[in-house]
């Protein structure tokens, strides 16, 4: 007991998993307990059970587990969360439950199962139960079946899926076990009573006796279907209806029932058999066998196959056609009776999959109804009848029009009972007017044939069709037919049995009830009547071209309504008769008098008559036919005439005018068209006869009535009618394929007047129907086409005027037509009665010349054979132009070419593909499946071109097909099945640009949706991206709910993976894309719609009206999701006014915002609105306390990423949301990261509103608020951008008037990529970041900004660059040189770089910051920028004179220089810098007065403008006063600043605008000079030789120079391979075109900031083009190519000398690489390394402006791939001698500094390179490798390191001992000079400190003679210029200066000695940070003096010897101190001292 006690104490969920079973038990009641109690599903109490249900289950106590079963099943009935709980439940069910003796165990666990089915985890549960049924355990086999059939009775076969269970049969039926086979056998009788007959067939193959017992049960079933008695938790509706009709005892809906019944299809319960691979190895053999025996054997071995119901797919294309054949060709009827029966069951077992053959076999099906044969004629109707059910009949509608106009009886008798049974299978949808039509006008003439069994077909078609589609749909079509054939075409209508009213046709019947709902959202807008109209619009092949058919037919409705319309002709006596009784007796007699009076008096009468008289009793065609009584229309007197014509047209206007009467008189009419004095009225008479009885009727006779004539003044006076009436009516319904012909007829007329208007009603036609209509006349004479192109100019733009006249109709006809056009609207896609000029083009029928020989051609072997065969094919499309769809076994024969292994053949066929689709038109469908979606598959090839051909040729399938077919059947999942992630990604990428246009998808898009999923998952980077952006559009068509539902099929771990993707995909899922504004019907109707949406529609919708319909719908779409949801009742505060300002507009898709209003949503959108509302008039930042400084602490220790990157990757994306949530309201966090830029512009100005009221919680956010801006610097959408910028600039005003700054955290994630913007192309960018980077100075110091613009000087972008140092210049400006970080000194010389950069507007840059510097330091820029080549110097030192003069002329004009300050320039980059307001005053201040001391000739500052500070200190008085007259004496300097002057600024954008107005230009022209074409070639390097020629122009070629040069490379290329070896060619023109591209690199080598543009991988190519062409024997042989040669060698000279160096230098080193590892010729390599012998000889004077990191990289690699030992393994030794002897010229040059420039190179101390460095630098004595500044004193210390003291000690003594005797003085000298080469840093100064002044002069002396004795030989020795790099800046570059110099350096030295130099003016020696005493011993020991001055090179030496120095001057120079001693010290010191004493000053005043 005790131990009960203790598990007593438990809670219950401990107690439910205790070891003790009784403890478990009471644990089970009180959780059943508890289940039963809790109320809320959702209760976090369900929670902690959700793992232990298991548990409850498989308890292994008989006792507990049933208390376990209890409880269990009261969780799973309560709890929300049970769901999850499926699988492992019901396992355990099965496996622990159902083994149990224990009935009520049993019992419980069905109900378990039952349960969870009810909870929407059917399918989980039918998987696990069919597990069950594998298990060896019969009596688990037996409850699983038992479970299982419990489930389909209470459920139905809707939510059980019965395919799987049907499956399992079988395999139950023989089992040991009776008690299993009774069960199923239970369970078989359960499902028939679902499916009936459906079940008959997978049951087939089970025991006779027990198939015998199954039909007796079944027999016994009642034959009404059975009822679905339990309810899913979604169908509580239908339960609630369920039980009403219990309880009422109402039988339920009829179509339930008929619903249940057809739930199942037979066919998709049995198995796919796989034939293919069985078929008889030699069928193809026999099949063609001489014998018929043999061919019959083969047949009779397909047929055995083929009658598997149920086919496998594959590749029937062979069999297909062989079939094919036997039908077509075989002679004997029985082998054709056979291979039809074949047909047909193959058509049986594949259904939708051998629609793809279809095509194929229709015609040849067809045309074989000739044979007279019962058997025969029976077995083709079968195979036809199953080809059928295939395909469509819009896709055979081509084939079947074609065999109607056969002559054979037999052919045209069967068709139309073809046509007959397939409309049977039709409904309203499947059988639009569009197919109909055609269809009609072929029967109607059927039932005018000679036989009468053709007669009888057709109307028994007729009779069908109209079953089908109603009569009102096709009486427009048999306007011609008399009343008794109309009749009986009735009658057949009533015999008629459609076939979804018969048991065996229920599965049509589904398919005709369910476009109604897919159309529902159209009803709307339109009325409900129209559904299945609007409905049939998706099916309708051509888009248009019902359109003329329906107005005609309007007309000929009117036939039941009255006589009039359609009247039979009328005898001469009739009519007599008729007349007589209306009009006078007197006028009758005078009809056709002699006198013309009388007939004029006669004809007054008679329009009295006719305008008095009544409609109704007018007889038009008795009154007109009076008329034309002699002489009728042959009337001489014109008077007589006119009024007989006026007569014509009053009739017409007044009476019921027929076109039986207008027949009569037409002819009339138009022979008088072209009177000159009754032309008019006979017009007038044609227009009214118009309006009676159309235009398209009146006009079609009137035409080829003038046309039948050759009265040349008829027919153009007829064309100008028709021209006028066609304005007038408007163009529907006109016959343009008719007119067409009688207008090319007029075109072709002698008579100008009828050609003339001929055109001008071209051009009337062009106003309606576009420049399609220029297809028809392309084969006339060019000299007619350019008129008619004339004309269509003239009309271009120009709308159609509104039509003013109209076909005037009956009351009931009116009504009639209005149904009539509506549904003819909907049809036709709104069309407007727009013509579909496709349909209307003659078409040629290629059939005929598609020969089995062309087609085994592009089947052949060889593919030469084969590419013959593609070509024809091309050709014979080409030269058709459009053609029929009959193409013969072309498609099939495509299709193998897109698998061919020669890619080249492959992209051919697709380009034919891409022919075929523009020459068939709309026709092209029916062979989507055969050519079409193999294309599908070359997405899958590796070959990027042949991709991108294979998706052009994909898009222009289906622009002509529409999406349909390419969505029909399993073709397209079979493709994705593919695992190639080249197709998945371009197929998905595909799908979900179509899918987004597309308003509905056939159903078998669902069999993609798991394939999709796959992709989510799959390795390949881009498919899961494009998988992706393809979920969205899939759920949009197919819906969440069966997306979800697939996705419960997948594993757990893909499963919850691809959940939460379609979670995202759903707030971001588009809305289906409405219909074109047809609402309702005209504009009236459809104005009132409009605005009914505009009111309704969601605020999420306002913004985005402006934006395209996809783009539109998106933004819809995430109105459902984001914080903008429908039916908002009031706008939230910030966006008031652009919501009420949105509304006012008129959106177009006001239909579809109102559809998505009424779905299904109830109240609970309502509440969700209100909610969201209200959190947005909530604060939008929370203010949550030391929030930052906890991101701040977390990215320091590493725990959450670091805010860098180049561009944003989807885990910063996601930190960022994740850091955000918990600070920014819900729904503007939503706003911020939405797809919509649109909403991003409204989050930020709602931000930008709540800036004030909320700036303590946006200065707490401001880090994340910073991060997001820098996300969306990497957007492209300005608009973003610009409203960014806004909100920034007001954000930095803000933090500046509340003194907060930023923290180094928030600018190092923000100010990098503000920087990133400086260089954005947009001036209104540019501008605003500028003033952003001036605000942020206030906030944040100005020191710490300048690193960044430092950096941001680096970028590939000028624009970018130059900003950058403008940027700079400012800030050294307003702050003075403090703010140059880390030094000034580094920070100048990085900044000195950009002086020669290529790009204009960044050297001005560069000169205006250096000015600026200079302005500040003055003369000691030049020693802060380091060393400039010559060229840099001179442009800066012209700059810096320039600035001096602007200076001196402000200072003669300060009121200029005060209003200057005022106004701001008008043009922002006139002027170097901004406003100086924007800087600090104080600061400015500083900087002009150091600008103003900077100006004077003496370098010291002058007494009036010091500040003294000591006496500042004292008398605070003073301190009040000096703002105000620093500010006063220095207001007028302001003007001196303006440097660089305003013109050259304002050069730069002239430039840009001028180099991107001529950029297109240059790159046309260069892409030219690679043309196969010489004369092209040579013309365009001409072009490009006179703008290199012309030095003001050259420049616009800046930034096309790689481009050209690979042009030219690619042209020397194409000239070696192809040129040369082609004889053809004149050997002249090669040479011309050789001079002109030898011309062309010499202009461009000559302009050296174009040369240095050229990058290393072009030049590379280029000296690879030139040295070949050099090695070329093929050009010496030519006449003058001796010279071309000469030519080439001094082109390679001046390409070396002008190119950058570094470029050409790492060129030459790779491709002498390449060359040694190829088999190049001895020759090139020999050529390659003596320009880089060249290039060595370069390097004393580039040798400071190369890359030496990069040189040296190149050299590492080199040495990689060609190490010592390889190297000396090659034949020649000259590559080996040429490396080293680059290495060592190199080292010479820079000596031990050389070592620091291995920076890019990997693992450098494994690098052979960097020791074989180390050595020559050991062994050298090269001193100008050392550094001048004290931090990089290590290099040399490594050398003094290795050396031992005792032995430096010895030599020195040695040496210092021989000078010290007289002997050896000089030899002791010369040693000690040659020392100190070999040992560059060896301390002299213990040896020289205890010596005499006047000995350390001696040997001074002595060491200056020795150099500059060698130095003399030196110059003599080499021939090489030397660089300028001499003792003082101002040494020129000439040699002969440098001797002068050493001199002028002794006597500088004595100078000092006396005290007469100015220390403080150094132009030797010398850092920033000392002044220049007297040159030490050490500085004269410098081995390469003409290299680099050895003060500068040996200014560490300065420092250990300055005492002593120091000391002797004071000794013997006392009074050496004078009033310029405070800039002998330190600048940086003085600095810093001054600084100090400033701040002491400020801190008194305050």
């Amino acid at each position: 007991m005790g131990d009960d006690s203790e598990w007593m104490k438990l809670p219950v969920d401990q107690k439910c998993e205790h070891k003790v079973w009784k403890a478990r038990l009471n644990g089970y009641e009180e959780a059943l307990k508890l289940f039963q109690r809790i109320e809320d599903e959702k209760s976090p109490e369900w929670g902690k059970y959700l793992g232990l249900i298991k548990k409850f289950v498989t308890d292994s106590n008989v006792v507990a587990q049933l208390k376990g079963l209890e409880a269990a099943l009261a969780f799973i009935e309560n709890a929300h969360v049970a769901g999850k709980t499926t699988g492992e439940v019901v396992s355990g069910v099965v496996t622990k439950v159902f083994n149990q003796p224990k009935a009520r165990a049993k019992e419980l666990g069905m109900d378990i199962c039952l349960m969870y089915i009810e909870m929407e985890k059917g399918e989980v549960v039918q998987e696990e139960l069919l597990k069950g049924l594998e298990n060896k355990n019969p009596k688990i086999v037996v409850a699983c079946i038992e479970t299982l059939r419990r489930a389909l009775s209470e459920f139905g076969s809707k939510i059980v899926t019965l395919k799987p269970v049907v499956k399992i049969l079988s395999k139950q039926f023989e089992s040991r076990e009776k008690a299993v086979r009774d069960e199923v056998k239970l369970l078989s009788v359960e499902i028939y009573k679902w499916i009936r007959d459906a079940l008959r067939p997978p049951l087939q193959n089970i025991n006779s006796v027990q198939l015998k017992e199954l039909e007796e049960e079944w027999a016994k079933l009642p034959s009404s279907p059975p009822k679905q008695t339990r309810f899913l938790r979604s169908q509580q509706d239908l339960k609630a209806k369920f039980e009403h009709h219990q309880a009422q005892g109402e039988p339920s809906d009829g179509e339930d029932e008929a619903d249940t019944v057809a739930a199942v299809d037979a066919y998709e319960l049995l198995e796919a058999v796989d034939i293919l691979s069985k078929m008889p190895k030699d069928f193809y053999d026999k099949i063609e066998a001489k014998k018929w025996q043999e061919r019959k054997e083969a047949l009779e071995a397909i047929e055995t196959l083929i009658k598997n119901p149920k086919l496998e797919n594959g590749d029937y294309g062979d069999l297909v056609r062989a079939l094919k054949k036997v039908v077509g060709k075989d002679a004997n009827v029985m082998l054709v009776t056979l291979a039809a029966k074949c047909l047909a069951a193959l058509a049986s077992g594949l259904r939708k999959k051998f629609g793809t053959y279809a095509g194929q076999v229709v015609p040849t099906i067809l045309e074989k109804f000739k044979e007279k044969k019962p058997l025969v004629v029976q077995a083709l109707q079968e195979a036809i009848d199953a080809i059928f059910l295939t395909t469509t009949l819009q896709n055979l509608s081509e084939d079947i029009l074609a065999v109607m106009d056969n002559k054979n009886p037999s052919i045209k008798q069967q068709t139309s009972l073809f046509l007959a049974r397939s409309f049977r299978h039709c409904t309203h949808t499947t059988l639009p007017k569009s197919v109909l039509k055609p269809f009609c006008a072929a029967l109607v003439k059927q039932v005018n044939d000679s036989a009468p069994e053709v007669r009888d077909a057709a109307f028994e078609a007729l009779g069908t069709a109209m079953k089908v589609v109603g009569e009102k749909a096709v009486n427009p079509f048999l306007s011609d037919l008399d009343k008794l054939k109309l009749e009986k075409i009735k009658e057949s209508a009533d015999k008629v049995e459609l076939a979804g009213k018969k048991g065996a046709g229920g599965e049509k019947k589904p398919a005709a009830k369910a476009p109604p709902p897919a159309e529902a959202p159209t009803k709307c807008s339109a009325p409900p009547r129209k559904a299945q109209a609007a409905a049939s619009k998706s099916s309708a092949v051509p888009s248009k071209k019902g359109k003329p058919a329906s107005t005609a037919g309007g007309k000929s409705k009117k036939a039941p309504e009255s006589k009039d319309v359609i009247e039979t002709e009328l005898s001469a006596e009739a009519c007599e008769e008729k007349a007589a009784g209306v009009l006078p007796a007197s006028c009758m007699q005078q009809l056709d008098s002699a006198n013309w009076k009388e007939r004029l008096a006669c004809m007054e009468e008679f329009q009295r008559a006719v305008e008095t008289m009544d409609k109704a009793d007018m007889p038009c065609q008795a009154l007109v036919r009076m008329l034309a009584k002699k002489p009728g229309w042959k009337e001489t007197n014109f008077q007589v005439m006119q009024m007989k014509l006026h007569i014509v047209a009053l009739i017409a206007q007044r009476g019921q005018f027929s076109k039986t009467s207008a027949s009569v008189v037409l002819d009339g009419l138009v022979d008088k068209v072209g009177d000159v004095k009754c032309g008019g009225n006979a017009k007038e008479g044609l227009t009214a006869i118009g309006v009676a009885c159309s235009l398209p009727w009146t006009a079609e006779q009137v035409v080829s009535i003038a046309f039948a004539q050759k009265n040349p003044k008829n027919q153009a006076e007829t064309l100008n009618w028709l021209d006028n009436a066609m304005k007038e009516f408007g163009f529907a319904g006109i016959n343009v394929k008719g007119f067409i012909n009688n207008v090319k007829t007029a075109l072709g007329a002698s008579n100008p007047a009828v050609r003339t208007a001929a055109i001008t009603l071209l051009g009337v036609m062009y106003l309606y129907m576009g420049a399609p209509l220029r297809m028809f006349f392309e084969d006339e004479k060019p000299a007619l086409l350019s008129q008619i192109d004339v004309q269509f100019e003239k009309m271009q733009g120009q709308s159609p005027p509104a039509p003013i006249r109209f076909t005037k109709k009956s009351a009931s006809a009116e009504d009639e037509e209005g149904d009539e056009a509506e549904e003819q609207e909907e049809d036709v896609g709104g069309g407007g009665g727009a013509i579909d000029i496709i349909d209307l083009l003659p078409r040629t029928d290629i059939c005929d010349k598609i020969t089995s020989d062309l087609v085994s051609k592009i089947g052949d072997k060889n593919w030469k054979i084969r590419k013959e065969g593609l070509d024809e094919t091309a050709a014979i499309i080409s030269e058709a132009k459009f053609i029929t769809t009959n193409i013969g076994d072309l498609p099939l024969a495509l299709k193998a070419r897109l698998s061919d292994s020669n890619k080249i053949l492959v992209q051919q066929t697709l380009t034919i593909l891409q022919q075929l689709a523009a020459a068939m038109g709309p026709g092209l469908k029916q062979h989507v499946k055969t050519p079409g979606m193999p294309i599908i598959t070359v997405l899958g090839d590796s070959k990027v071109n042949v991709r991108a051909a294979a998706m052009s040729t994909l898009q222009a399938w289906v622009e002509q097909t529409g999406m349909k077919e390419w969505l029909e059947g399993e073709d397209l999942s079979e493709e994705l099945k593919r695992e190639n992630p080249f197709l998945r990604q371009e197929v998905l990428g595909w799908l979900a640009e179509k899918l987004l246009t597309l308003r509905t998808v056939p159903a078998d898009l669902m069999l993609c949706v798991p394939l999709l999923y796959t992709c989510l998952e799959d390795r390949n980077g881009d498919v899961r991206k494009k998988a992706q952006d393809a979920l969205p559009t899939f759920m949009m068509q197919l819906g969440h709910d069966k997306m979800d539902k697939a996705a419960g099929k997948l594993k757990a771990a893909s499963r919850d993976l691809v959940v939460a993707m379609l979670e995202k995909a759903r707030a971001v899922m588009p809305d289906k894309p409405a219909a074109a504004a047809k609402a309702g019907g005209g504009k009236g109707s459809a104005e009132p719609s409009r605005a009914a949406s505009a009111s309704r529609q969601p605020a999420g919708e306002d913004s985005v009206d402006s934006k395209p319909e996809v783009k539109k719908i998106r933004g819809g779409a995430a109105t459902k999701k984001t914080p903008s949801p429908p039916k908002e009742p009031v706008p939230s505060p910030p966006s008031k006014d652009k919501d009420s300002n949105a509304n006012k507009k008129p959106p177009s898709k006001g239909k579809a915002a109102a559809s998505s209003q009424q779905g299904p949503a109830g109240k609970k959108p309502a509440a969700k609105t209100q909610k969201d509302e209200e959190d947005k008039s909530g604060p939008i930042f929370v203010l949550i306390p030391n929030a930052k400084e906890q991101r701040i602490k977390e990215e320091k220790q590493l725990k959450i990423l670091k805010w860098n990157f180049n561009t944003p990757r989807d885990e910063y994306l996601e930190q960022l949301k994740a850091q955000m949530s918990t600070c920014f309201a819900k729904w503007l966090q939503d706003e911020l990261f939405h797809f919509d830029f649109q909403r991003q512009v409204k989050a930020i100005g709602v931000m930008i509103e709540r800036m004030e009221s909320e700036s303590d919680a946006t200065i707490s956010c401001l880090d994340l608020i910073l991060k997001w801006f820098t996300l969306r610097f990497f957007d492209t959408n300005t608009t973003v951008l610009m409203k960014v910028l806004e909100y920034l600039k007001l954000l930095f005003a803000m933090l500046n008037r509340e003194d907060y700054h930023l923290t180094e955290y928030e600018a190092n994630s923000f100010v990098p990529y503000l920087i990133l913007k400086v260089g954005e192309p947009k001036d209104g960018v540019r501008k605003d970041v500028r003033g952003i980077l001036a605000m942020l100075c206030k906030v944040y110091p100005a020191s710490k900004v300048f690193p960044f613009l430092m950096e941001g000087t680096k970028s590939k972008n000028s624009k970018q660059r130059a900003e950058c140092l403008e940027e700079l210049g400012c800030l050294i400006e307003g702050y003075g040189m403090n703010v140059c970080q880390p030094t000034p000194a580094k920070s100048l010389k990085e900044i000195a770089v950009h002086i020669g950069d290529r790009d204009t507007s960044v050297r001005n840059a560069a000169l205006n910051t250096v000015v600026a510097v200079y302005n500040v330091s003055g003369d000691q820029v030049y020693k802060l920028i380091g060393n400039l080549s010559e060229k840099d110097m001179s442009m800066l030192e012209e700059r810096i004179k320039r600035s001096a003069k602007k200076a001196a002329a402000a200072s003669v004009k300060p009121s200029a220089a005060e209003r200057t300050q005022r106004e701001p320039p008008a043009n922002p980059n006139a002027t170097f810098r901004r406003k100086p307001a924007q800087e600090d005053p104080n600061k400015l201040n500083q900087a002009r007065q150091n600008a103003q001391h900077s100006e004077s000739s003496h370098p010291s500052i002058p007494k009036e403008f010091q500040l003294d500070l000591d006496m500042i200190e004292m008398d605070q008085s003073r301190v009040c006063e000096l703002p105000d007259l620093v500010q006063h004496k220095l207001d007028g300097l302001l003007e001196p600043i303006k440097i660089p002057e305003p013109k050259m600024r304002s050069v730069s954008p002239h430039y840009d605008d001028l180099h991107n107005s001529t950029a297109s230009t240059i790159n046309f022209v260069i892409s030219q000079v690679a043309s196969g074409d010489i004369n092209n070639s040579i013309q365009a390097l001409a072009q490009i030789d006179e703008v290199l020629r012309q030095q003001d122009k050259a420049e616009v070629m800046s930034g096309h120079i790689d481009q050209f040069l690979i042009a030219t490379f690619m042209q020397l290329r194409l000239i070696y391979s192809t040129h040369m070896a082609d004889d053809r060619l004149d050997k002249r023109d090669i040479i011309k075109l050789y001079s002109c591209i030898i011309g062309n690199m010499l202009s461009l080598f000559s302009i050296e900031s174009l040369a240095r543009e050229a990058s290393m991988g072009v030049l590379k190519d280029l000296m690879h083009g030139l040295i070949t062409m050099m090695l070329d024997a093929r050009v010496e042989d030519i006449c003058d190519g001796q010279q071309v040669i000469r030519s080439v060698n001094l082109m390679v000279t001046r390409v070396l000398e002008k190119s950058d160096q570094t470029n050409m230098i790492s060129a030459l080193l790779v491709l002498l690489q390449d060359s040694l590892a190829t088999t190049t010729p001895p020759l090139f390599s020999e050529l390659v390394m003596k320009c880089l012998w060249r290039m060595i000889r370069f390097l004393p004077e580039s040798i400071n402006t190369i890359n030496l990191d990069r040189i040296l990289l190149d050299v590492h690699l080199f040495m990689k791939a060609f190490p010592k030992e390889k190297l000396k393994q090659l034949k020649s030794d000259v590559p080996h001698r040429t490396l080293k002897t680059l290495l060592h010229t190199l080292c010479k040059l820079t000596g031990a500094k050389i070592l620091d420039h291995l920076s890019m190179i990997e693992n450098r101390n494994e690098s052979e390179l960097e020791a074989h460095l180390r050595r020559v630098v050991k062994h050298s004595g090269n001193l100008s490798g050392q550094k001048s500044d004290r931090g990089n004193e290590k290099s040399g210390l490594r050398t003094e390191d290795r050396m031992s003291k005792g032995n430096v000690s010895d030599i020195l003594s040695e040496i210092f001992k021989k000078i010290g005797s007289k002997e050896n003085t000089k030899e002791g000298l010369t040693e000690l000079y040659e020392y100190k080469q070999n040992y560059s840093d060896a301390d002299l100064e213990p040896f020289l400190k205890n010596t005499s002044q006047f000995f350390q002069s001696y040997v001074e002396r002595g060491l200056r003679m020795i150099e500059s004795e060698r130095e003399g030989k030196a110059r003599i020795q080499t021939s090489t210029v030397i660089p300028q790099h001499g003792v003082d800046f101002s040494v020129s570059s000439n040699c002969e200066e440098l001797k002068p110099a050493v001199y002028y350096e002794r006597l500088k030295i004595l100078r000092q000695r006396q005290g007469l130099e100015n220390t403080s003016r150094q132009g030797v020696g010398g850092g920033e940070d000392e002044p220049q005493q007297r040159p030490p011993i050490s500085s004269l020991l410098s081995s390469k003096p003409a290299v680099a001055s050895s003060t500068d090179m040996l200014h560490s030496k300065l420092s250990q010897l300055k005492e002593s120095r120091e000391l002797y001057q004071q000794e013997h120079n006392p009074h050496s101190h004078s009033p310029t001693q405070p800039r002998s010290a330190s600048p940086a010191a003085n600095l810093d001292d001054l600084k100090k004493r400033l701040e002491k000053i400020k801190s008194k005043k305050q």
